[in-house]
């Protein structure tokens, strides 16, 4: 099952070329916001597993919102693979590495990033959604609360992230406008052939500079659920960023980072792709 944000309305795809309007198409059981039915989960996907009714709507990636536009919370995981912990020149954590990353950054998969001054550097990413409140989860259980997957970008600019001693703005330095681009499409997991171990990575200018695999993580999506809500519930709707691969702009000799004009292209198998271009703030 593939849940779009068309022109800010909930679209239900099978395929990655046409979806159904969902309010349509349940003759106003759900309606056209997207966000309204992480809250309806199960009697969603219930509904969406025994609807029949054709496409009506093409994919066109320029009317693409992202498929959570306003999550109640975003956690990001740092230092959650093993090569990214290599090249940054860190031991490997015992436990998560948890940040959080303000809603209001959140952007879709396509158009302009503002660019603010300083150091703005790339990190793909899976995103996990939840689909379920999720409270003192255990990790065999985890996977029933999460609604699906898509793709993210967690950008960052370093100089503020990495400000005072020890440093002290690491939220605040990964939340201007924009850095928490999500998309095309959140794709439930049963729809991958082996949802711990998708594809991912990014390319800046047609250059490849992250190339991973989600089975490299530390620390799986249910052992984040778990370690999340054992401190405080998983709402529906809520994100985690989980981490990303070696080859961020910030670890390179010299330093690559994101520049006015630059297009930055992510992909996750079975997700697709997204496509951002950065101008002046």
């Amino acid at each position: 099952m593939r849940i779009y944000n068309l022109d800010n309305r909930l679209a239900l795809g099978r395929t990655p070329e046409a979806a159904a309007d969902v309010e349509t198409a349940s003759r106003g059981r759900f309606p056209a916001d997207i966000q309204a039915v992480y809250a309806r989960w199960d009697e969603f996907t219930a509904w969406a597993a025994a609807f029949d009714g054709p496409p009506d709507v093409a994919i066109d990636e320029a009317r693409l919102g992202p498929p959570v536009p306003r999550p109640p919370q975003i956690f990001g995981i740092g230092l959650n693979y093993r090569d990214h912990a290599a090249e940054s020149g860190l031991a490997l954590p015992e436990r998560p590495v948890v940040f959080t990353k303000f809603p209001a950054s959140v952007t879709g998969p396509s158009g302009a990033i503002a660019r603010p001054a300083g150091s703005v550097d790339f990190e793909a990413e899976l995103v996990a959604v939840i689909g379920r409140r999720a409270e003192r989860v255990a990790r065999e259980e985890a996977w029933s609360y999460v609604a699906g997957l898509t793709a993210g970008q967690d950008l960052s600019e370093r100089e503020l992230q990495f400000a005072g001693s020890p440093p002290q703005q690491f939220n605040l330095g990964k939340s201007f406008t924009g850095f928490a681009p999500i998309g095309p499409v959140l794709v439930t997991p049963d729809e991958f052939a082996d949802r711990d171990d998708i594809a991912l990575g990014c390319l800046v200018n047609g250059r490849q500079m992250q190339d991973g695999r989600t089975a490299d993580m530390i620390f799986s999506i249910p052992e984040l659920v778990e370690y999340l809500s054992a401190v405080v519930p998983l709402l529906p709707g809520d994100l985690i960023f989980t981490g990303t691969p070696s080859g961020i702009g910030w670890a390179r000799t010299p330093k690559q980072l994101l520049q006015v004009g630059d297009e930055l292209v992510t992909h996750a198998a079975g997700i697709g792709t997204m496509r951002h271009h950065f101008v002046e703030q």
